[in-house]
């Protein structure tokens, strides 16, 4: 029933967004639309708790790894019922390297379609490339990057026919370090079948602006990993290449300007909070989370 307080309220909630501006409204409306999931990769493995601890801090979305293709491929329900249990959509699935040896084509490919449908019966929609063809010192020729879209294109035409996104992600010591290497390979991409996953953390470490780049590849960015990186760091002062993976708003990256480039371009997907390991030993996967999640709601004031 309706009571006369909450009629009260409901009225009062009204008459207040009829005095704001249709614009100032619309804004304030769009910032839902920049969904924040948050990555299992913390948990090293252990994707059942990451589900549940994941969940219990209000995120509705989630990134699951490749080593859950292994044990869950053949009981694809009971996985997709975990999901399900705890409210959390499959936004990102991490799918593994491509390789360019010719001998390998043909068996990256097949791997990246066969997690792609393990994805579509999870209920998901989009699978995320790396690689790990750098070598130490040897940057790569423009002919070799032209090379790593041509493979992830064809992987994409191929994962398209299933309904699933081939997004590619931007990565330190690979193919893609630096700003550079990156807008190579995205030119080489076709937007049809392989859009970017921008890794904030990443392209800042490999020298880049995130913000600007989300304004840049606005066309093509598909979705973001939402991560910080601190360097120096204080056990290395002197090397200016050391760096390590850190909760939101502790590192070197300007996480506000990032997502005042998000709502410029009013951008739809799914920002990812990923961080691959915890920093300090006194720390949890859950209690780095919490941070994370924290950093996203109180500072940025924007919704999970």
């Amino acid at each position: 029933m309706l009571t006369r307080r909450h009629f009260l309220q409901q009225l009062s909630i009204a008459g207040a967004a009829s005095l704001i501006s249709s614009d100032l409204w619309a804004d304030i409306l769009k910032k839902s639309d920049f969904k924040i999931g948050y990555s299992s990769i913390t948990w090293g493995g252990k994707d059942d708790v990451a589900i549940r601890e994941i969940a219990s801090l209000g995120f509705k979305g989630i990134q699951l790894r490749a080593n859950t293709f292994g044990p869950y491929r053949n009981k694809v329900s009971e996985l997709h019922d975990l999901l399900q249990a705890n409210n959390l959509k499959l936004a990102m699935f991490s799918s593994g390297s491509v390789e360019i040896d010719p001998a390998k084509e043909s068996s990256t490919i097949d791997m990246h379609v066969a997690h792609a449908s393990f994805v579509k019966a999870l209920g998901g929609n989009a699978i995320q490339m790396t690689n790990s063809l750098r070598k130490k010192g040897v940057v790569p020729t423009a002919d070799e990057l032209k090379k790593l879209s041509e493979v992830m294109n064809k992987i994409g035409q191929q994962t398209a026919d299933l309904g699933v996104t081939a997004v590619y992600h931007n990565h330190m010591n690979q193919w893609g370090e630096t700003p550079e290497e990156v807008d190579m390979l995205v030119q080489g991409m076709n937007p049809k079948y392989v859009q970017l996953l921008l890794d904030i953390a990443h392209y800042r470490q490999g020298g880049g602006k995130p913000e600007e780049a989300v304004i840049k590849y606005k066309d093509i960015l598909h979705s973001l990993h939402l991560k910080d990186t601190l360097s120096p760091v204080p056990d290395k002062p002197d090397d200016p290449k050391a760096y390590r993976f850190v909760e939101l708003g502790r590192g070197n990256v300007d996480v506000p300007a990032v997502f005042k480039a998000i709502d410029k371009i009013k951008f739809k997907g799914w920002g990812v909070i990923e961080l691959d390991g915890v920093p300090e030993k006194d720390k949890t996967p859950l209690s780095c989370a919490t941070t994370n999640r924290d950093y996203i709601v109180k500072t940025l004031n924007h919704p999970l």
